[in-house]
Parts: structure tokens; sequence; C-alpha cells
């Protein structure tokens, strides 16, 4: 698969050469606590972007000014490279940066569709670096998830997963913290599938934490304040495993977690899931890599 778009908007600083193309093979380490089980190889533990249903059937139990400082280019950027979907080598990929700039503290994003495997691509991200005793951690979008009760007053619940239903700037200041890189934990949100709500100060940061992933479905949005988070990540890399795997994925993802056949399929081909994964798929280009499985 080749990319041939190219685009112009917010430059990650650093950005990662990409690497020669090899084979893929079984990413190392075991699950950690953000990995996603065996029977779901989707990008998520849940369906982050859930809304309501009738068809659904029961289910297991603030701002920054940064925006306005992104640094921006009329020269179009390169089409991505692409690279197999291989946790050792990428992470062979982010040490030799870090390596070369002797930063204190990489930030990695991933970015890419519902279902295209992002959680678990961090997961085994973390579980390499820490089977070669180093300090990593997954910061999941998914934490700054506006309330059920946020979504309601403001008419949002049938969106749920849209870029608006974010606190995208309180995401841009954690973001920020996380590059500050000072001597206290960072402590970040994530999201409880069984609350559908995000939890705050879930996840620690500690300062002896050298790589960052952090993953979500609008790190590459032209929307303020993405380009301003995008700016603060050392590189972004997109998940492309191919349509129908997304697809696949997605609809098992939704019925795992309570939706009927029917409703998966809906939600994942025409309905909201739909729209936000066309959102998103128009920002692949300005990824600085495309990981492919």
């Amino acid at each position: 698969m080749n990319s041939t778009d190219t685009g112009s908007d917010a430059v990650a600083p650093g950005s990662l050469p990409a690497p020669d193309r090899v084979p893929a093979t079984a990413a190392a380490g075991s699950p950690t606590d953000s990995a996603v089980s065996d029977e779901d190889p989707g990008d998520d533990a849940a369906a982050s972007d859930e809304g309501p249903d009738t068809d659904r059937t029961p289910a297991d139990p603030d701002p920054s000014n940064a925006a306005d400082d992104v640094a921006t280019t009329s020269t179009p950027r390169p089409a991505p490279a692409e690279h197999p979907d291989d946790a050792a080598q990428l992470a062979d990929l982010i040490r030799r940066h870090a390596d070369l700039t002797g930063a204190r503290r990489l930030i990695i994003g991933l970015a890419g569709g519902p279902g295209s495997g992002k959680s678990t691509a961090a997961a085994r991200l973390q579980d390499e670096f820490t089977l070669r005793g180093e300090w990593a951690a997954v910061v999941p979008m998914d934490g700054f998830h506006l309330s059920q009760r946020q979504l309601l007053a403001q008419g949002l619940v049938e969106v749920k997963g849209a870029p608006e239903t974010f606190d995208a700037y309180g995401y841009l200041a954690l973001l920020q913290r996380l590059r500050a890189h000072g001597d206290a934990v960072v402590y970040a949100p994530t999201f409880d599938r069984t609350l559908d709500e995000s939890v705050a100060g879930a996840i620690a940061i500690a300062p002896e934490v050298r790589y960052v992933i952090t993953e979500g479905n609008y790190l590459l949005h032209d929307e303020q304040p993405w380009p301003a988070a995008r700016a603060v990540l050392d590189t972004v890399w997109f998940l492309d495993p191919g349509e129908d795997i997304r697809v696949n994925r997605l609809v098992r993802r939704h019925i795992q977690f309570g939706r009927t056949p029917n409703a998966a399929l809906r939600r994942a081909t025409t309905g909201v899931d739909a729209v936000n994964a066309e959102i998103i798929a128009a920002t692949r280009h300005r990824a600085d890599l495309v990981i492919t499985s």
C-alpha cells in the first residue's frame, strides 16, 4: 500500500525517520493493564465512541491558549512512509531517535479510525520497552471524553466520539505538562467502560518515564486545538490495517459490549462511527509514518 497524498499543516518537532520496509512479525511482550484481550484485537477495550441505540442489549457491567502559537508551513508534506505493525522494530525506531537527539522524553502519537488497533499497538510498544528495562506509559485520548451529563446538556449524546465530544483543550494541557517533564508525577485520566465515564487521575506518569505513547482518533485533525496538540508530539503515526479489518473489528467490539449484530453493523458502516472514520481517514496523509498490518 502506498500513499500519494500530500498536505500542509502543523509540523511535529523532531519527526522520526522512516525505516526500511520489513516483514511483520508477532509483537513481543505480555499484556499490561492497558492491553486489549486476545478476544478483541480492536483499538480500544470498548467502543470509545459509544452512543445510545434502541437495539442495544444489556452490556457488562481545563483550557490552554497555546493553540494560537502552532507552527505551520506552506511547504507540502511528503507522503508518509509505511511500516508493518512490529512492536520490536517500532520500538527500535523510537529508541534510535531518542538516542540521536538526547531527548529526556519522547511523546509518540498513534492515530487512526475506530477499530484500527491503536490501543493494542500502544500496549505492545509499552510491553516492548518494559521488556527492555525502560520506562514507558500509555496515555489514551479517550480519558477526555465529555461526561454523559455534559453530552446530554449540549445535545451531543447521539454523536459521542465525534471531535466536539472531547475536552480537547484539556488533552492539550496534559500533553504540555508531559512535555515540560518536571520532577513531579503527572496524572492522566482514563475511560471506565463499566461506568461509561472518564476517571480522573487513573494513570500515573512518573518523571522517569522516557517514552509516552498517546493514542486517539483526532491527533491529526486540522481544527484547533488538535494541531496544537500535534505540535507537542515528537511524531504521529497512523494505523491503517485495511478497511475490511477495521470495520470487522469494530462490529465485533460493539457486539461484545452490548449491541445487537444489526445495530453494531449499522453503527460501524453507516452510523456515527462511519462518519467519524471518514474524518479520520482524511488526516492519514499528515502522519509521519503509516503502520500497516
